[in-house]
């Protein structure tokens, strides 16, 4: 017998539809306001169309207002009808404009049209149960997946992150050696770098085009033979005896994370110890039906499991693998101490000894 259908839960449904359908339409027009500069523009002070096309580099008026109008009614920018003029809250600013805000978000619009644009890659997988090499995604992934990571990365560890794991603050501030796995474009292995003068840094990871890119990202900051980056698999890292290792994100996207596991317990120095960051996630599925965990979800289908499945054995832990399992993996590791850390709204800080 078919279900009677509820009007006032299908009106809710379809209320929630429109709100997810015009977030996912200001995904490219926000991407016009950044590269345009239209944001920072704006954050200059109030202006009419005619003001921000001017000076945002002498726009198309016509263009810019039809923007503005789109941004005003995503609640992104302010409208005033009377003047007919736009502008930026504080708050608003902290998303589109501060780019050491914690909140600050260009990167996770290029992210989501990365998503799009791979969509046919990743349609092929489900079919054959393949995977999409890291970097071949669509466009320029890394460089994305770096710009959106980076805000989090800034605001937290040196801050909040590495202060937390036992002891390791005042070694780093001593003078020890740090390998940051899977360091993609570099930034976190030079925020380290520039908050710890007497430690030495490797940033280690597969992707050659990553690789380059930190090295450019270093080049000229004065760090001498302090900094370096290394393109190798996190399996394959020759080197050792690394006081601390730390992985930001990267973990799970790994084919074999627990041979990976195995190799980060060969290369630590006596004492040493392994920082995971990983996204927050609960152990059960249910945990994660949040408004964080629909983020992770999406993009673990798009980008992550991809990546893993890939890769030899191809474990495909996901964005939102969750402590225990995380846990299990870093154990079949030989680690005999695991305990979190820390966490905050999107990561969760994993130490290993």
């Amino acid at each position: 017998m078919a279900t009677a259908l509820d009007e006032e839960r299908l009106h809710a449904f379809v209320g929630k539809m429109l709100g997810d359908l015009g977030g996912g339409m200001s995904v490219p027009t926000v991407r016009l306001g950044f590269g345009l500069g239209l944001f920072d523009a704006l954050a200059e002070g109030s202006a009419t169309a005619a003001d921000l096309a001017a000076r945002a580099g002498n726009l198309h008026e016509r263009y810019v207002r039809e923007w503005a109008l789109a941004q005003a009614a995503s609640g992104y920018v302010d409208y005033d009808p009377a003047s007919e003029r736009f502008s930026l809250s504080p708050e608003q600013a902290m998303v589109f404009v501060h780019r050491d805000s914690p909140v600050y978000l260009a990167g996770a619009f290029d992210l989501i049209a990365a998503m799009i644009e791979a969509q046919p890659k990743v349609e092929d997988c489900f079919r054959h149960g393949t995977g999409v090499r890291w970097g071949d995604h669509a466009g320029c992934l890394f460089c994305a997946t770096g710009a959106f990571f980076r805000p989090g990365y800034v605001n937290n560890i040196v801050q909040n992150w590495i202060p937390a794991l036992d002891g390791v603050e005042a070694k780093l501030r001593r003078g020890a050696a740090v390998a940051d796995v899977g360091c993609g474009v570099g930034f976190s292995t030079l925020l380290m770098a520039d908050a710890y003068p007497e430690s030495r840094f490797v940033g280690f990871d597969f992707h050659a085009p990553s690789i380059e890119e930190a090295r450019r990202h270093a080049a000229g900051h004065g760090y001498g033979d302090r900094v370096r980056f290394e393109v190798a698999a996190a399996k394959e890292i020759a080197e050792e005896g690394f006081d601390l290792i730390t992985m930001y994100d990267c973990l799970h996207d790994m084919g074999d994370p627990r041979g990976c596991a195995a190799q980060m317990r060969r290369i630590l120095a006596p004492g040493g110890t392994w920082m995971i960051v990983e996204p927050v996630a609960g152990d059960a599925p249910a945990d994660n039906m949040t408004p964080v965990g629909r983020l992770y979800y999406n993009a673990s289908t798009m980008i992550c499991v991809p990546t893993s499945l890939d890769q030899e054995v191809g474990e495909g832990l996901g964005a939102q693998a969750g402590e225990a399992r995380l846990s299990d993996v870093v154990r079949d590791g030989g680690f005999a101490s695991i305990r979190r850390a820390t966490e905050g709204p999107f990561n969760m800080v994993l130490e290993a000894r």
